[in-house]
């Protein structure tokens, strides 16, 4: 009888320790951030957005930024597959190169404008965006970005990509394929073809610049010390003491 009593303390006390222990390890990274100041939570956010920010603009307004990076070059309109392929049946295959270069050359030029835009996109932050974001895993703050700013980007960012496009003389390499194009469609019956470039950069562009911006991000998440060498030493404390707060609850 002795021993059937002293099994199930035993036994009550073994699970109210597992209980106590699993609850203590689920609830710590709420512990960890619990330590930060919602103040904190927010700049480290914002920092981290900035530093993810500044980077991708850096890299995607340099020359060749989207020309010689394959996860954001901008290829031949899909739209405008068809001149390609009849362009090229002409033998104007310098002249589809040209074209796709200057295509992404006014995207490049465009982002040069872009970071303003997109630092002022961040500044309205609140506490319960950067919970959701911290919670969300790699690509939430991106998401954040993208969900909350893209038709604002998409006003604001278009008269930049028409001034580039004249800037790097896009039209001029365009014309003289669509007008081959459209010749041939005159004797065909084919539809003639006359896509909106300054859309297609812009979409492109933007798109482009969220994907670098979340490659950004990912990288704090894992390693926010080393993601954020060569910045100010005040974003390098609060970016690190928000991910690495993330990181110590098992993150």
């Amino acid at each position: 009888m002795k021993k059937n009593i002293l099994t199930a303390v035993l036994f009550s006390a073994f699970t109210a320790l597992s209980i106590t222990t699993l609850s203590s390890f689920s609830s710590t990274k709420s512990i960890s951030l619990n330590l930060l100041s919602k103040e904190e939570i927010i700049k480290g956010l914002k920092d981290a957005l900035n530093i993810s920010i500044e980077n991708s603009v850096k890299q995607s307004s340099a020359l060749d930024g989207f020309w010689k990076n394959p996860l954001i070059k901008l290829p031949f309109p899909e739209d405008a597959k068809k001149v390609k392929d009849a362009a090229i049946k002409l033998k104007m295959n310098a002249a589809v190169e040209r074209f796709e270069t200057t295509l992404n050359r006014a995207a490049e030029e465009a982002t040069k404008k872009a970071l303003p835009i997109f630092l002022d996109a961040i500044k309205n932050m609140n506490i319960t965006d950067g919970l959701s974001i911290l919670n969300g895993g790699e690509g939430s703050a991106t998401r954040f970005l993208q969900s909350n700013t893209t038709s604002e980007l998409k006003t604001a960012f278009r008269p930049e990509v028409e001034k580039a496009i004249q800037t790097v003389e896009l039209t001029k390499y365009w014309e003289p394929l669509a007008s081959n194009y459209n010749k041939v469609n005159l004797f065909t019956g084919g539809k003639s073809i006359n896509p909106d470039l300054n859309g297609y950069v812009t979409d492109r562009a933007i798109s482009g610049l969220f994907k670098l911006v979340e490659i950004e991000e990912n990288k704090i998440r894992k390693d926010p010390m080393g993601a954020v060498k060569g910045v100010t030493a005040t974003a390098t404390e609060t970016v690190t003491k928000v991910f690495g707060s993330i990181l110590k609850g098992g993150k």
